[in-house]
């Protein structure tokens, strides 16, 4: 994966979008606002994408997102019910149609049997309709971990604009 397959998957997402006259929210926490900048990469995506949310800790997650101290506390900030309530807090926080969340261990230090460094849960999920959450296990140091992310989590959403 590289800059420029991030670069092309946004700018298609952005076509996608553009087309349908829907906006975008991002809610990232392990890429850290990585999404949202492959986004911003491609001109005009001002026209598709609303904001994005970069809720790296439990706070920030509860703050400005309404994450549920208690998800946090029985699940995990990884985890599915975590990503779920990321993606409907950046929907209801603002002006978007479509929303995705991102939350994992990018690593290299975090992880657990059960959860290993390179899981990551992310969470898609359009206003009025059920969230879709997927779990990856990705290989490789903490930045192909972020750059794999940020690639499913734009590659998914082209699928589901389509």
């Amino acid at each position: 994966m590289t800059d420029r397959e991030l670069y092309r998957y946004a700018e298609r997402l952005g076509g996608l979008l553009k087309s349908r006259g829907v906006m975008l929210a991002t809610a990232e926490s392990c890429t850290g606002g990585w999404i949202a900048q492959a986004i911003t990469a491609v001109p005009g995506s001002s026209a598709w994408f609303e904001r994005g949310f970069v809720t790296y800790s439990n706070i920030a997650k509860m703050q400005m997102l309404g994450v549920q101290q208690q998800t946090l506390l029985e699940q995990g900030a990884v985890s599915d019910a975590t990503a779920r309530e990321m993606a409907a807090g950046a929907l209801i926080c603002s002006e978007a149609h479509i929303a995705v969340a991102v939350t994992g261990i990018a690593g290299p230090d975090g992880g657990t049997d059960a959860k290993p460094v390179g899981t990551v849960f992310i969470a898609w999920q359009a206003k009025d309709q059920s969230c879709q959450v997927e779990r990856s296990c990705f290989q490789g140091d903490r930045q192909q971990v972020r750059m794999q992310t940020v690639a499913r989590a734009l590659q998914r959403l082209c699928e589901l604009v389509r």
